[in-house]
């Protein structure tokens, strides 16, 4: 039973915290909108929670800071330029937007994270929308900032700097619920770069001339949903991270990779497109337990390269299309790519389907004891065309039992699965 003192304690903080709630609402109560045309930072320590500042065309001296709820609109070209150290936007209060802005001038220093805009853990539902941000080090950075939404910016980094040396797009670090979507993000390091975190939505977003698209490391409980990367070296990291959705992407002419999976579990890869110019479509590296299905790996050096230890995967209506070698696989284990007798396309198969069904006749092996010779000695591949070599095929295709493990598909298709014939021709 609560004693008397204890009773008396609770009462007081139960007022302190109503008193403190009453004079939070009324200053929402009575927001203002407020046209600003002078010092910004003196308006905003001037203003009220809740308050709309609207600033007036023209410069404004950065950095500024944001302690209290504050909404600050840009009405056509306002820009907040900073004294390139530091960051040019400090974000320490919930329920902040900013909008229409242009945000230029942060310092150099990964060391301190110098950003365009930096949302501290305080920025609680931070929305930062319809931004130019452009020649900082980072562009956003979202710090512990818990259902942060950064929506239709355009960043570009610095293009002054090597690659390396830029910072990223958007970087999110333990900022559970944060949705990342509709951006152009061009000319950092990677575009959106996510660590420690969880419950996060990647959707929509365009990224280009980067180092990697997007880059996810101990991220999990989360989607990448939409997104086009173009022209970067890799498109999709994914790492350290499980219980994911990768799903509806493109990686159009991405260098090296255009889906990559390190110690990636439980990811659900789905309808995704990789076309051309890259040396790996996938390359999957101690990942287990994921399901591949209706992606659309073409024009690659390589349709997929998986390494021993990430054999616990599932493949079916995948498109392997004009790969030079459709799969790259260096193990003894016999590893079936069809499920419930249906398999994956593959442009270099020449099958009949007597019954139409569908499913062609015959089972598709994509590679022989020569390819796995030729990727363990590279030098072996000048003996291609010798008679030695031709021999050894042709015993093959009659003598089955000579395969030494593999991938094999049973059901493969007899076409490209239709939910990706569009996306395909696109």
């Amino acid at each position: 039973m609560m004693s008397i003192q204890r009773k008396i304690l609770w009462l007081c903080k139960v007022a302190v915290a109503g008193i403190v709630t009453a004079s939070f609402t009324y200053s929402y109560a009575t927001a203002r909108e407020i046209n600003v045309s002078g010092d910004l930072q003196k308006a905003i320590d001037a203003a009220a929670a809740g308050d709309t500042l609207t600033l007036q065309p023209g410069t404004y001296d950065g950095p500024i800071s944001i302690i209290k709820p504050l909404t600050i609109l840009g009405s056509g070209k306002s820009e907040i330029i900073g004294l390139s150290t530091g960051s040019v936007i400090q974000v320490l209060a919930p329920n902040t937007t900013l909008k229409g802005l242009t945000i230029t001038g942060s310092g150099l220093s990964l060391e301190t994270q110098d950003s365009g805009i930096f949302l501290h853990p305080e920025a609680l539902n931070a929305v930062v929308v319809d931004n130019d941000v452009t020649d900082n080090l980072i562009g956003i950075y979202v710090s512990g900032a818990e259902n942060a939404r950064v929506s239709g910016n355009r960043i570009s980094g610095r293009r002054d700097l090597r690659m390396n040396e830029r910072g990223n797009g958007v970087q999110i670090w333990n900022a559970p619920g944060t949705v990342i979507e509709k951006n152009d993000i061009r000319y950092g390091r990677d575009g959106i770069f996510v660590t420690t975190s969880k419950r996060n939505i990647f959707r929509a977003n365009r990224m280009q001339d980067l180092r990697f698209a997007i880059h996810y490391m101990y991220t999990n409980d989360s989607q990448v949903i939409g997104n086009q990367s173009i022209g970067n070296h890799i498109g999709y990291a994914i790492m350290s991270s499980r219980n994911l959705k990768i799903e509806g992407n493109i990686s159009d002419q991405d260098r090296d990779r255009g889906l990559l999976f390190n110690y990636a579990n439980h990811v659900s890869v789905k309808r995704n497109i990789v076309r051309g110019g890259t040396e790996k479509c996938i390359f999957i590296y101690n990942s287990n337990r994921n399901a591949f299905e209706e992606n659309l790996l073409s024009d690659c050096a390589i349709g997929i390269h998986f390494t021993a230890g990430s054999e616990r995967n599932a493949l079916t209506r995948n498109a392997f299309v004009n790969n030079q070698n459709q799969v790259k696989y260096v193990g003894t284990r016999w590893l079936e790519w069809s499920r419930d007798g249906v398999g994956n396309y593959w442009s270099d198969q020449v099958a009949l389907d007597l019954d139409r069904n569908g499913i062609a006749d015959s089972v598709y092996r994509p590679n022989d004891l020569t390819d796995r010779i030729i990727w363990q000695y590279p030098s072996a591949r000048l003996l291609m065309n010798s008679p030695a070599v031709q021999v050894l095929k042709y015993a093959q295709g009659n003598f089955p039992a000579l395969h030494p493990g593999g991938v094999i598909d049973s059901a493969p298709l007899m076409a490209i699965p239709e939910s990706l014939t569009d996306g395909g021709k696109s």
